[in-house]
């Protein structure tokens, strides 16, 4: 189950020649630098003021990231076959991770989203994101034609996720359900189920997203802000307001790295949810597009490694890496239009970039998992060739 790869070898040979997507490495290697960086910039005001010490949150961040290396190491290193076999299981343990986390999980700023290990917290929405993403990659290919013949093959997949979106509305995080919502949908779509079965999904969603909105008031002033900021900036409005203002002062090349003024306890989570808007601040629209730009490399990758998959019959391999390229793009289009104000304010941290130790490791494992798939697409397509050159 487990396979050791050599690295220094992979690494060594041309790009052309690689058993690893070196395009995918070092776009998230660089974004995972400008990320350390930023954060560094961000954080040391508020942890001067809520820990006498400004260098408390880039420590406890360089921590995560030691432990991000070494479980991307090791997502590198177990076969995709333990990931197909056990992905069921791994459902199951996420969904006992809910339930646990909404009896024994730490409660802050009145969510109770991470159960307490030691000195730090996992974040327990977040393993079971990419728990729930594997499951769906494997029961398409266990009941791929029943999902694309009738309805029942797809509303089951869709019980699943009730179940999964009513523990974590329990906490309450409607941020991490939308996201899960739109990869299962965006996987369901490229599976061939009928049209007509997914815009009916698609408008069931939005309304039952539009009724958790509705009737749960600070959903609702985040809302009634985002569509009229300036109507209230120093009230429900003020976070985005003070955002928006990073990015007016940013310009074409910023102020200059760190020389952020809205990070000085003007913008509420600077370092975390709103991080884009410092990045904006500090280094332009320039610097906006390059982050952007390593990003955007980071889901196209995701994206043909799982074409290429699905082209060499390795379809749960290829259905997961296609869920993660939708979790991956779609979490930056809400961090990033929640900071720019085209997207009412949610919860969700910038890819490798945003302080926040459980998003960080698990993402990990997902880029993790990508190179492996790659790797292992690429050693069928080989063998493949090797044995009709024989021929």
């Amino acid at each position: 189950m487990i396979a050791t790869l050599n690295l220094k070898g992979v690494f060594q040979s041309k790009s052309s020649d690689s058993l690893f997507d070196l395009p995918l490495l070092y776009a998230m290697l660089c974004i995972i630098g400008v990320g350390f960086v930023m954060v560094t910039s961000a954080s040391m005001p508020v942890a001067e003021r809520l820990y006498d010490n400004p260098y408390h949150i880039i420590v406890r961040h360089g921590m995560f990231l030691f432990m991000a290396m070494f479980l991307f190491w090791l997502s590198t290193s177990v076969s995709m076959m333990w990931w197909k076999r056990f992905n069921p299981y791994l459902l199951l343990f996420g969904m006992v991770m809910l339930v646990v986390v909404l009896v024994i999980g730490r409660e802050v700023n009145g969510a109770k989203r991470w159960i307490p290990v030691g000195p730090v917290g996992i974040q327990a929405a977040e393993v079971a994101k990419l728990f729930f993403i594997s499951y769906i990659a494997g029961y398409l290919v266990r009941k791929r034609e029943e999902v694309q013949e009738n309805i029942k093959g797809f509303a089951k997949p869709i019980v699943v996720f009730a179940v999964y979106a009513f523990l974590i509305l329990m906490q309450p995080d409607l941020g991490t359900v939308v996201v899960i919502f739109v990869t299962t949908v965006g996987l369901l779509f490229l599976a061939g189920a009928k049209l007509w079965q997914f815009f009916a999904l698609m408008l069931t969603g939005v309304f039952l997203v539009i009724m958790l909105i509705i009737f749960e008031p600070y959903r609702m002033a985040r809302v009634v802000g985002f569509l009229e900021p300036w109507k209230d900036p120093f009230g429900k409005s003020y976070q985005l307001v003070q955002s928006l203002m990073a990015y007016g002062q940013g310009g074409w090349f910023g102020q200059g790295l760190g020389n952020s003024v809205q990070k000085l306890q003007y913008l509420p989570e600077a370092h975390n949810d709103f991080i884009f808007s410092v990045i904006a601040e500090e280094l332009g629209l320039i610097g906006v597009i390059c982050v952007l730009l390593m990003l955007g490399t980071l889901v196209f990758r995701a994206l043909v490694i799982g074409q290429q998959a699905l082209k060499s019959n390795k379809e749960y391999e290829g259905y997961l890496a296609l869920g993660i390229g939708i979790w991956f793009a779609f979490q930056t289009l809400v961090n990033v239009g929640a900071s720019a104000g085209m997207l009412p304010t949610k919860g969700l941290t910038l890819p490798f970039v945003s302080y926040g130790g459980s998003s960080l490791l698990v993402m990990t494992i997902a880029a993790g998992l990508l190179q492996r798939i790659d790797f292992e697409t690429k050693m069928s397509t080989r063998q493949a060739t090797s044995r009709g050159s024989k021929r």
